[in-house]
């Protein structure tokens, strides 16, 4: 079974499922929305995709409390299979050929172990997996070209490859000769602390921040209050996994409570911002770019003054 090393392009008229959002916002990129037959419960854009069956569901309760949350993903690291639910028999019956999924993060979706083991039991010809990795921001452009070949769509894949980069680069000339580069910490969950890793420390250096409190290529870590004060930030952007803006928002008004919260140079300056963590940051698709404009925005407000992420992609937050 193949997850996408060394594969013939399929022909334009196979069905495709995703059980990634990210991975149907790449399928969608190249246009291949239409040959998308379903999705996972977290795949919600573009709005478009969002009429097709779902094939997973979250065992965690809507709307949990931030630790509440932490402690199923907790369990979920001994027990995967435990957080989401696929539903086998609505699979077999949408009857993909190709099925987009990933093996980046065991409590992000369905176990890649699970999807394998359900193929494995079919009657009759398998689909082939693609499994995605991302580690790093150059990932994003080695998984487009990677699900273009599988869905027989090369140019079309170094066309969009060729306009994010464009995106890049203009975000990148803006900021070059920038004079002074805060120090960033971003985090990616707030109760427990937790600092960002993966592509997130090159995505604030692309957008002229000097990020702290976590290691590009390296997991996400639990961050003590001591930790993040020591880091001193200069800026402070809060982007928890799964969390829209508006529960971004709710979930930093419980930290104002906090003294360590309230003592760090970021906050006491007001440079707190929110954002759509869900959307952008924790979603290593095509818009791994929006959220480096976003980022830009708002650590230089001077060199865009009109920010075209404020209120959609992030928020200045302050009491």
């Amino acid at each position: 079974m193949t997850h996408g090393f060394g594969m013939e392009p399929l022909e334009s008229s196979h069905r495709i499922l995703s059980l990634l959002p990210a991975a149907t916002e790449l399928a969608c990129a190249l246009g291949a929305a239409s040959r998308l037959v379903g999705r996972s419960h977290a795949c919600d854009h573009p709005e478009s995709i969002r009429g097709l069956p779902a094939v997973t569901a979250s065992a965690v309760t809507v709307g949990a409390s931030g630790p509440a949350i932490h402690q199923a993903v907790l369990g979920a690291r001994e027990r995967p299979r435990t957080l989401f639910r696929l539903d086998a028999g609505r699979v077999r019956s949408l009857k993909p050929d190709l099925i987009l999924t990933q093996t980046q993060c065991a409590v992000c979706a369905v176990d890649l172990a699970e999807v394998e083991a359900m193929v494995a039991a079919w009657d009759g010809p398998a689909p082939r997996i693609v499994a995605l990795c991302p580690g790093r921001l150059p990932d994003l452009w080695d998984d487009l070209h990677r699900v273009a070949l599988a869905l027989g769509l090369p140019d079309e894949g170094r066309e969009v490859i060729q306009g994010l980069k464009t995106r890049l680069v203009n975000v990148l000339q803006q900021v070059a000769l920038v004079e002074h580069r805060p120090r960033v910490a971003c985090l990616e969950w707030l109760d427990p602390l937790m600092g960002t890793g993966h592509w997130i420390p090159e995505l604030v250096e692309l957008a002229g921040g000097l990020p702290v409190c976590g290691r590009a290529g390296e997991p996400s870590r639990r961050l003590d209050w001591t930790a993040l004060a020591d880091a001193e930030p200069e800026v402070i952007v809060a982007m928890p996994c799964g969390f829209d803006l508006e529960r971004t928002c709710a979930e930093l008004e419980r930290l104002w409570s906090r003294i360590e919260w309230t003592l760090l140079p970021a906050v006491r300056a007001g440079r707190v911002a929110a954002t759509d963590g869900n959307a952008y940051f924790t979603r290593p698709g095509p818009r791994l770019v929006d959220s480096i404009e976003v980022l830009a925005e708002l650590l230089h407000p001077d060199l865009f003054p009109r920010p075209r992420h404020r209120d959609t992609g992030w928020r200045a937050v302050a009491r």
